[in-house]
């Protein structure tokens, strides 16, 4: 299949290929994981973390951690957060997912056209959660993530696609060397 990626964190190049799967994670694992200590901690304990404002990279542990846990258990047919490639089916998704991440301070390189051979889920990035450090909420939003039903306000779904498998780079679409304008 093609898709539209938005190439962030490191710079990419035509031709260059790569697999993403459970033994090639991505770079959201490097960062989940640099937090699992704290994570440990929290859930030992949450009555200390309560009013605490947790860090960025720790909201993003604790809601990935479920996210892998749930999906494991329940949904193993679906690619991890933490080894797959985040996708767009048109450029012009891709587009927004560019301007959101540059808005986030995120470096942000361009947009490419890859090629991925693998699985996929199509799901909400709006059903994506701040981690709390209650590990039965996080599981509870983790499944309704997975489970990808309709949003309970009603509101709208935000594509997020997720490739895992062989990955090309077909063609650089729009190339920044820095920041995306």
């Amino acid at each position: 299949m093609y898709y539209y990626h938005v190439i962030s964190d490191i710079p990419k190049h035509q031709g260059e290929r790569f697999v993403l799967d459970e033994n090639h994670p991505n770079g959201v694992y490097q960062r989940v994981y640099a937090q699992l200590d704290v994570v440990k901690e929290i859930y030992r304990n949450p009555q200390k973390f309560e009013g605490t404002k947790l860090s960025h990279a720790v909201d993003v542990a604790l809601r990935e951690l479920a996210l892998e846990k749930i999906r494991k258990e329940k949904y193993p047919q679906y690619p991890s957060r933490m080894a797959s490639l985040y996708v767009s089916n048109t450029y012009e998704e891709a587009v927004r997912w560019a301007e959101y991440f540059t808005r986030l301070g995120r470096p942000t390189y361009g947009i490419a056209k890859i090629r991925a051979v693998g699985r996929c889920f199509i799901g909400d990035a709006y059903k994506c959660f701040d981690g709390t450090i209650w590990e039965k909420e996080n599981l509870r939003m983790a499944d309704l993530y997975w489970e990808n039903g309709d949003n309970e306000d009603g509101h709208a779904p935000i594509v997020e696609i997720l490739v895992d498998g062989m990955m090309e780079i077909v063609e650089l679409i729009k190339e920044t060397g820095n920041l995306f304008p």
